[in-house]
């Protein structure tokens, strides 16, 4: 049985439809989930590349020399006050600048 008319226009219908949501769905990850996975991966290679005496930017804004670092944890010493080291997240970071 030959499809004409209405039910060959049904399928090539149902065929560009498929089409349009083929091409929503791989602008959605180019313009969404792949910028975020990006910067995940800068994040975490900056992140990664921590060492004592750099200087750092937290979220909250305060700039701080790193004096200790574990797996997941760092010691950040602010001001020119030495006595003020507060331990926090390595997530609370948000810039690191390299010491010279």
């Amino acid at each position: 049985m030959l499809l004409t008319g209405a039910g060959a226009g049904a399928g090539v219908g149902m065929l560009q439809m498929i089409l349009v949501w083929g091409l929503f769905i791989a602008a959605m990850y180019f313009f969404m989930l792949r910028p975020q996975k990006k910067e995940q991966k800068r994040v975490s290679a900056m992140l990664a590349s921590l060492e004592i005496g750099d200087v750092v930017v937290t979220t909250s804004g305060f700039y701080g020399v790193l004096i200790d670092i574990t797996d997941e944890d760092v010691i950040v010493e602010f001001g020119s006050n030495r006595n003020c080291r507060i331990p926090m997240k390595k997530a609370a970071i948000q810039e690191v600048e390299k010491q010279n």
